[in-house]
């Protein structure tokens, strides 16, 4: 049996909120994504554990609206914390392998190591359902700090053959493979459009923001700044420009 806990935490980022999981079989639980630290979610949290031997508490990754709330429970609970990594929020007790199994009851749910969001990030297969954390969102993109690692990572999950999707954030999504795909197909799209961006006389990062985010609100653009140059970064790895990096708007670019 798994449950879905929504964490009070909406953003332009977060969506809803952060999804919390609790697994439970043979009377143990496993909560996976704990979220930020917030009382009323630390006390829904707990309180669903009712009836149930807690055993873990696990993190996709180090982010703030994902972690920062597992050592805290982990203590009220008297359990171990699981993740990839640290961070500035969190310190794992055990640390987490791709292809790792976490155990409770019966059951366990297998940990694939999927960087490109963030060096740290995990996902978790259990049954035919994958949980995605940051690395699939329901009704979103996501905002990656490797393109090239993001996309092997992609093209990863899509062989895991999984059916349904859980996300972090938003809606839990059943034609898994048809999701994936348009991940894939998405972050190829935006490679050309900065191509294309630049053969038409773009020529720094804010530029290329301009033409391919156009219309995005205001409170987006330093993401959308920072998505475009982590994908000229891949670009230029893969000889197709050049980039003269200096993490500002002003970034130079052209193409090979």
């Amino acid at each position: 049996m798994i449950e879905r806990l929504l964490a009070p935490n909406p953003s332009l980022y977060t969506g809803p909120g952060t999804n919390t999981y609790i697994f439970r079989s043979d009377g143990e639980a496993l909560v996976l994504d704990p979220g930020p630290v917030i009382d009323a979610h630390a006390a829904a949290i707990v309180a669903a554990l009712a009836g149930s031997t807690p055993v873990g508490v696990v993190v996709t990754h180090t982010h703030p609206d994902h972690a920062p709330l597992a050592n805290p429970l982990a203590a009220t609970l008297g359990v171990p914390t699981f993740g990839f990594d640290r961070g500035p929020e969190f310190i794992p007790d055990l640390t987490v392998a791709d292809g790792q199994t976490i155990a409770f009851g019966s059951e366990a749910i297998v940990a694939v190591h999927t960087p490109g969001h963030t060096p740290d990030h995990v996902c978790f297969v259990h049954d035919s359902t994958l949980y995605t954390g940051d690395h699939i969102m329901g009704g979103s993109t996501v905002i990656i700090e490797d393109a090239a690692a993001y996309l092997d990572s992609l093209y990863r999950v899509r062989e895991l053959d999984v059916e349904r999707i859980e996300p972090g954030h938003g809606n839990a999504m059943s034609d898994a493979g048809a999701v994936i795909d348009s991940y894939i197909d998405h972050r190829l799209e935006r490679e050309r459009q900065i191509i294309v961006a630049i053969a038409s006389g773009a020529s720094s990062v804010g530029s290329i923001v301009d033409g391919v985010y156009a219309g995005i609100p205001v409170g987006l653009r330093p993401a959308a700044v920072h998505q475009v140059r982590v994908q000229l970064v891949k670009l230029s790895e893969d000889a197709a420009v050049w980039f003269d990096d200096d993490r500002t708007e002003q970034a130079r670019v052209g193409l090979r």
